[in-house]
C-alpha cells in the first residue's frame, strides 16, 4: 500500500503538477514572496525528461498575460515564474516603463503591476516557438529584459501553468 501511493504522488509531481515556493518579489502583488503554489504540467502539452529522454508535445500555446514557470534560460536546474507578455513573431519594446506589442501600447493592469514600472528596453522581435516574459513586480524583476543567453523563453523550457495559489490562502491566478 505505501508503494502505490508513494508511486502515485510521484507520478502526480512529475507528470502533472509542481509544488512550488515563491522565492522572491518579482510577482508580487500577484504571488508574494514565500507563497505556496500549485503549477498545472499539462496546460499546453507534455514536456517530460524521462529517465534522460525528452518528451514533448505540445498541445496549446501560451497566452498573453498566462503566468508560467519555466526553466530559467540562464541556468536550466532553476524554475522561474513570470507572466507572458509577448508572443511569437511579434515586435516588443518598453518605453519609459510602457510595453509596446507591434508599436500598440499595452495597458497597465493595476491589479497586479504594484508599481509603475521604468526604463525602457528593445525592440526585439519574439523567435518562433520563443515568449517574452516579464515578473509583475517590474523593477524587481529578474526577466526576459535582464537575462545573459537570450531574453526569451523557448516552448520546451516552460514546465506548467501556475494555476492557484495554496499556502497563506487560497487564490486562483490569472
Amino acid at each position: 500500500m505505501i508503494i502505490i501511493v508513494v508511486v502515485t504522488v510521484t507520478l502526480v509531481n512529475s507528470v502533472v503538477l509542481i509544488n512550488a515556493k515563491i522565492p522572491s518579489e518579482s510577482m508580487e502583488k500577484t504571488i508574494m514572496t514565500g507563497d505556496r503554489i500549485f503549477g498545472f504540467r499539462l496546460a499546453y502539452g507534455l514536456n517530460l525528461d524521462f529517465f534522460g529522454h525528452e518528451i514533448s508535445k505540445k498541445i496549446k500555446d501560451p497566452e498573453r498575460f498566462d503566468i508560467v514557470i519555466f526553466k530559467y534560460p540562464d541556468d536550466e536546474s532553476k524554475l522561474f515564474i513570470k507572466r507572458v507578455i509577448g508572443l511569437p513573431g511579434e515586435k516588443v519594446q518598453i518605453k519609459d516603463g510602457k510595453v509596446y506589442i507591434n508599436d500598440s501600447e499595452i495597458p497597465l493592469d493595476d491589479s497586479f503591476v504594484p508599481e509603475k514600472p521604468r526604463g525602457s528596453f528593445g525592440p526585439y522581435e519574439v523567435p518562433e516557438n520563443s515568449y517574452f516574459v516579464l515578473g509583475d513586480n517590474r523593477n524587481h524583476s529578474k526577466d526576459s529584459r535582464c537575462w545573459k543567453s537570450t531574453s526569451f523563453v523557448t516552448f520546451d523550457e516552460i514546465v506548467g501553468k501556475a494555476v492557484i495559489r495554496y499556502y497563506p490562502s487560497v487564490k486562483l491566478l490569472k
